[in-house]
């Protein structure tokens, strides 16, 4: 029997990504229906993304300026930290390529170099979209120059999915899903059964139920991989506030004593929210700290969340694929969690069955979803113990803890000899881990030798050229809060 019924168990921002996904790429070849309950709501604090996003967006043929009116999205560069390494320090990690690498090196062998030269410029300064965050600017440039990703509202972008997926022929149907049942011969979902007593059949039956997890683990007990030990925050309290001036195009990390809060502007409000391990800090803590250190009024009552960081072990189980917070949670440090989303979608699609579902694709989809949470696993865990900081147990914790041998050779690796290589398509690329790792203060010991075939006067021009191009490029670019308000401004609220 050909899978062509598709149910999706779940609304918001994961549920609606994959059924406008599919209904928008596959058509009439499959019927898809989704199930949700406005009673239920969703959490709505994933507002931060990276650059994959754009292209995602345009596979689906959506309009970008629309999208942002829609979202009152504004455009992101990259991440500021502040405090990660010793607590009155500040990096910033882009999503730009800083200089220009050499195909058998990185750039940041040449700049090393430099270093032991006299020149003394940071490394920040060879970087086009490090530099226009950092002065607020933004533009879309030529064959594409300007890296970039968005900061926007999840509930805006959910509903904007889900009048796009039902234009295309998505079929939502209200309601609480009150039983899952199981083929008694197969042990596959048969159908969904809701409060109403109605029964939704399908062949292929999406987990978007977030961290409840109904499908996948309540009814399939897929099992789950506990990452607490690596990352020890299980806690965040998220609230919304008023902008207090023009939206930069960056989204602000700040570490604290028991771990750290974000700040991320939006057109018509900041996103705010504190992420916390509640071994060292009470809710109630938390919560006062958050709201002591905002800078505007607040707009809704603070969200309390509580999360177990870690992996689904299998997120395709039988004939359920669990996406988004059904599929394991990682704290939003990197801003990932829209990420996961898209991969798993637009996996699902590269291996959607023709017939039933084939035991290869199914093994397939788990291994590559396992990997790519495995890798962000080891770059979030970098952000912790990669410190400096002494001056809480949190933090102490973080320092002295084990890592996973994988993330250690990468350490080790970039310390001795500067080098960084991606392996099978993982999300970070070279640049990212660089950024990261000197930000949080591991500084190479050697450099490629590469590097010392430039004599002096070449390394001179050389440097002097890139930096030169990145500071004519920003000099020319508009400022960001005003470019957004032609190219995608939204009305306010009290215009709406």
């Amino acid at each position: 029997m050909p899978v062509r019924r598709i149910v999706v168990a779940g609304g918001g921002t994961a549920g609606w990504m994959a059924a406008a996904a599919i209904a928008r790429t596959m058509g009439r070849a499959a019927e898809v229906t989704l199930v949700e309950s406005d009673a239920i709501g969703t959490i709505g604090v994933g507002e931060s993304t990276i650059p994959p996003l754009v292209n995602y967006n345009r596979i689906l043929g959506i309009n970008e300026a629309d999208f942002m009116r829609a979202t009152q999205a504004t455009f992101k560069l990259g991440i500021l930290f502040d405090g990660w390494k010793d607590g009155g320090d500040r990096y910033f990690h882009s999503f730009g390529v800083t200089g220009k690498d050499h195909w058998a090196a990185g750039f940041q062998h040449f700049w090393l170099h430099g270093l032991q030269h006299g020149h003394q410029q940071p490394y920040d300064e060879y970087c086009l979209e490090l530099i226009a965050a950092l002065q607020s600017k933004f533009a879309h440039l030529p064959d594409n120059g300007m890296n970039y990703a968005y900061q926007l509202d999840s509930t805006l972008y959910a509903k904007f999915l889900r009048e796009m997926a039902e234009a295309d022929g998505t079929t939502r149907v209200e309601g609480k899903i009150w039983r899952v049942e199981l083929d008694g011969e197969s042990g596959d979902i048969a159908a969904l059964v809701l409060e109403s007593g109605a029964r939704i059949e399908g062949d292929l039956f999406l987990d978007c139920t977030g961290f409840r997890a109904l499908l996948i683990e309540q009814a399939l007990h897929a099992g789950y991989d506990d990452w607490t030990h690596y990352l020890p925050c299980d806690s965040a309290i998220a609230v919304q506030t008023e902008n207090v001036g023009p939206a930069v195009p960056y989204t602000r990390a700040m570490a604290h004593d028991a771990g750290w809060q974000w700040r991320i502007p939006l057109q018509h409000r900041t996103g705010n929210g504190i992420v916390y391990c509640s071994r060292y800090l009470s809710h109630d803590e938390a919560e006062a700290r958050l709201l002591g250190n905002l800078a505007g009024e607040t707009l809704t009552a603070p969200n309390r969340l509580r999360f177990t960081t870690g992996a689904r072990r299998k997120q395709w189980h039988r004939n359920c694929i669990a996406i988004g917070l059904a599929s394991g949670f990682m704290e939003p440090l990197e801003s990932t969690s829209i990420h996961l989303i898209q991969r798993a979608v637009l996996r699902l699609l590269r291996m959607l069955p023709a017939g039933e579902i084939s035991v290869r694709d199914v093994a397939e989809f788990n291994d590559q979803q396992h990997t790519d949470m495995l890798q962000i696993r080891d770059f979030l865990i970098l952000h912790y113990k990669a410190t400096e900081r002494a001056d809480s147990a949190f933090w102490r914790q973080c320092r002295d803890m084990e890592i996973p041998d994988t993330l250690a050779q990468k350490i080790d690796l970039f310390r001795d000899t500067g080098r960084v290589f991606r392996k099978n398509e993982e999300l970070f690329a070279e640049n990212s881990w660089v950024q990261v790792m000197m930000g949080q203060g591991i500084m190479p010991r050697s450099h490629h030798p590469i590097a010392a075939k430039l004599r002096d006067e070449e390394l001179d021009r050389l440097l002097s050229m890139l930096r030169e191009q990145v500071q004519h490029t920003v000099a020319g670019l508009p400022g960001h809060a005003a470019y957004v308000a032609r190219y995608c401004g939204a009305p306010s609220p009290a215009d709406a």
